[in-house]
């Protein structure tokens, strides 16, 4: 299947039948999220993959009870950190030393670059643009997880403060942002199933520039 018969394939399904997704989909669409692009490369977030099913339990409510979270395979929580460092600027550029084989000190542009982008701005904006990093790697995700044909429901109806304490994010220097549940669709009972797919035609969407 293409990448865009996969798409056209894809929705945001709205119930799941509970069963398993082989563990090589699951390695598959990790990989992929691992691959994701991220502002100077740095991937300021962490991702909780959850099939612990009481955990999941304990996480619909502050989903507002959406079902695709206990009806899941897999639950990925996509959790953002809660401050840039200069400790973590500084494993980063160790990380791209050693998987690059450069010297650190032919790496200081890059790293002052990150630095004085990220470190100037109050927590605040940090969070802000690490937030909108994880959207990225959510993207990739969704897109991931429609090439392997995995279902897919991507979430943002939750109370990520809630969220954060049922995980004890905040002691690990994370927050919640966004949700993903992952399994096969509920034919019998999704009523989306079999719903056409709605999006706006090419030529109101694109606007070319020649």
């Amino acid at each position: 299947m293409s990448l865009v018969d996969a798409l056209q394939w894809r929705y945001a399904a709205k119930r799941m039948n509970g069963k398993k997704v082989d563990a090589s989909k699951i390695d598959s669409l990790l990989s992929a999220i691992q691959l994701s692009a991220s502002g100077f490369g740095l991937q300021p977030y962490q991702i909780l993959v959850i099939e612990n099913e009481e955990l999941k339990a304990k996480i619909q409510p502050a989903a507002y009870n959406q079902p695709q979270i206990v009806e899941s395979s897999h639950l990925l929580v996509f959790a953002a950190w809660n401050e840039v460092t200069a400790e973590k600027i500084d494993a980063f550029i160790q990380l791209v030393s050693e998987t690059r084989n450069v010297n650190i000190a032919d790496l200081k542009a890059y790293k002052d670059a990150i630095a004085g982008s990220l470190l100037s701005r109050p927590v605040e904006d940090q969070i802000k643009w690490m937030d909108k990093q994880v959207y990225l790697a959510l993207g990739t995700a969704l897109a991931a997880a429609a090439k392997l044909e995995i279902d897919s429901t991507p979430m943002e109806g939750f109370k990520p403060t809630e969220v954060d304490a049922i995980l004890n994010l905040k002691e690990k220097g994370l927050h919640a942002v966004l949700m993903m549940a992952v399994g096969e669709r509920d034919e019998a009972v999704d009523f989306m199933v079999n719903a056409k797919k709605v999006r706006w035609p090419k030529e109101e969407l694109f606007i070319h520039i020649i």
